[in-house]
């Protein structure tokens, strides 16, 4: 009789927490299941955004695609390293240029898994050297069919959301190019047809901001006036007494782009995700991106119900 009576217990609380991790899933975080198209410069970029994208697709069943301007060859200059990893002289200029670009692109896509990227849409524009000065890439890069091409991945992908880099004075020509080319492809579609964009940065803390408010001569990446950033914390704690958080998916990724050595100098760098809206967004749809980053923020960590667990 008291081993029927523990057997019963057992199975009530096999199904007890069976019904607790279906309630975590099975909420109803949003109404919708958000699509996002990144916008980068380098094949490493992506590692900005790492964790709001990793709680998109594997928490929220959203879909992220990533749109890489150029090719990545000039990262050849800080390839010593990778050269004995790729058994070649990547940090050699001709070498580079021609072994970096489908290297990184493995990279990035290794990386991309780890987060659950979807698409990814290679411009493949000549990478030629650092600046500061924004002429330099829209001048080299062709400006009129990056945005032609833009335009198609907008209005096919029907997107919730775009993330840029911030295009701060003082950050990677290429990083201002790549989002001042896709703002000005946003502008040119129906205003009830505009995915509603934000810039990206990241910060220390969650009270830092920025000083950043628009690139001269540029009013489009003007960022909406009065309106705070939407945060994600990396340091969000969760698992076993609390000794995991979101950091970790950010060195992760990181560590994929072994081509890049100085890129794995950021490997626990950077705490919160800052999400910032710019002024060509209607005022009345930023509610929506700050209930999806409530979502992104509130959504617990649980096991995929695709994956079998049953030999642990």
């Amino acid at each position: 009789m008291m081993r029927r009576l523990s057997i019963t217990v057992c199975v009530f609380l096999l199904l007890l927490t069976a019904v607790d991790k279906t309630n975590a899933q099975d909420k109803e975080w949003l109404d919708y299941n958000p699509k996002i198209l990144l916008v980068t410069a380098h094949p490493d970029d992506d590692a900005l955004y790492s964790a709001t994208v990793f709680k998109t697709t594997h928490l929220l069943d959203g879909k992220v695609d990533l749109a890489l301007m150029t090719n990545g060859e000039g990262g050849y200059h800080y390839s010593t390293l990778g050269n004995y990893i790729y058994d070649r002289q990547l940090d050699k200029e001709k070498i580079g240029r021609e072994y970096l670009p489908g290297i990184r692109k493995r990279e990035l896509m290794a990386g991309g898994k780890i987060v659950g990227l979807r698409n990814y849409f290679f411009f493949d524009q000549v990478d030629k050297k650092y600046s500061e000065d924004i002429s330099n890439p829209l001048q080299r890069w062709d400006t009129d069919w990056i945005k032609q091409r833009l335009q198609k991945i907008l209005e096919q992908g029907d997107y919730d959301f775009v993330f840029t880099m911030m295009p701060s004075e003082g950050t990677h020509a290429h990083h201002k190019a790549s989002a001042i080319l896709v703002l000005q492809t946003i502008e040119k579609l129906p205003k009830d047809e505009r995915p509603i964009v934000l810039a990206t940065d990241i910060a220390s803390t969650t009270e830092d901001s920025t000083d950043y408010n628009q690139l001269e001569d540029y009013p489009i990446s003007k960022l909406m006036e009065d309106e705070a950033p939407m945060l994600f914390d990396r340091r969000q704690k969760f698992g076993h007494e609390k000794r995991l958080n979101y950091k970790i998916i950010g060195n992760w990724v990181i560590a994929e782009h072994k081509s890049q050595g100085t890129m794995q100098m950021y490997m626990g760098r950077g705490n919160v995700e800052q999400y910032w809206p710019y002024a060509i967004n209607q005022r009345k749809e930023i509610s929506k991106a700050r209930q999806f980053f409530k979502a992104v923020n509130e959504v617990p960590i649980y096991r995929n119900p695709n994956i079998n667990f049953d030999n642990e």
